[in-house]
C-alpha cells in the first residue's frame, strides 16, 4: 500500500512569469535494511572513519542506507503510469529469502568517489532477484532503461577526491526478505516507500 506523504515544493519563475517546478522525483527498486542491519552498517562506517581519519568525505545518514536493484530514473513529476507499471512488474517476481554477506569496503570511480560496502563473494540469489525484476520491468514499463550489469553495494559515503583501497571489514550478514519501490524528491525529506514485496518460501 502506498504511503502518502506531503512534500515541500521548490520552484523558480519561468520566462512567462509563471511558476516552474524544479523538483526532481527519483524512483528506484531497492533492498532496505531493517534497524538492526542499519546499526551494523553504521558501525562499519564508524570503523572506516576511525581507520582513515584523513579521508574527507560526505557520510550518508543510516536512514538512507539501501541497495539499488533497478533505477527507474529522475523525473520532473511522479507519473502514475510509471508507478503502476513498476508495481505490476514487482507483482510478477517470485524469489525466496536469502542471506547476503557484506565484508569488503572499497571505492568506485567518480567525481565524488563513492565509498561502498559489498560482498567479496557473488551472491547468486541476489543476482537472480535482480535479473527477475529486470525482465519483469522490461515487459511492464515502456521505454525503461535498465543497467546491464549489477554490482550490489551499500554506499556509506562520497569522498572528496580520495579513494578507499579495498579493505576487509567485520562481516555484516543481511537476511533479505523483501524488496521495495522507493520514491524520493532529491534534496528533500525522507524516502517514501510506495510498495513492498516479500520474498516467499516456495
Amino acid at each position: 500500500m502506498a504511503i502518502r506523504q506531503t512534500l515541500p515544493e521548490t520552484h523558480q519563475s519561468d520566462l512567462l512569469g509563471g511558476i516552474a517546478s524544479m523538483e526532481v522525483h527519483r524512483l528506484f527498486f531497492a533492498l532496505m535494511p531493517d534497524a538492526a542491519i542499519c546499526e551494523r552498517l553504521a558501525a562499519v562506517a564508524a570503523g572506516l572513519k576511525a581507520a582513515r581519519p584523513g579521508l574527507r568525505a560526505r557520510w550518508i545518514h543510516p536512514d538512507r542506507y539501501h541497495v539499488t536493484l533497478h533505477f527507474l530514473g529522475d523525473h520532473a513529476s511522479l507519473r502514475p503510469s510509471l508507478v503502476d507499471g513498476a508495481k505490476a512488474a514487482a507483482d510478477k517476481v517470485r524469489a525466496t529469502p536469502f542471506t547476503w554477506t557484506l565484508d569488503t569496503a572499497t571505492s568506485f570511480r567518480g567525481r565524488e568517489p563513492p565509498c561502498v560496502l559489498q560482498g567479496v563473494e557473488t551472491c547468486e540469489p541476489l543476482q537472480q532477484l535482480w535479473q527477475a525484476l529486470g525482465k519483469a520491468l522490461a515487459l511492464a514499463v515502456h521505454g525503461v532503461r535498465l543497467e546491464r550489469n549489477f554490482t550490489p553495494h551499500v554506499t556509506l559515503a562520497y569522498s572528496h577526491g580520495a579513494m578507499l583501497p579495498e579493505l576487509a571489514v567485520e562481516p555484516v550478514t543481511w537476511p533479505v526478505t523483501e524488496f521495495a519501490l522507493i520514491h524520493h524528491v532529491v534534496g528533500q525529506g525522507a524516502y517514501q516507500t510506495l510498495g513492498r514485496w516479500p520474498l516467499l518460501d516456495s
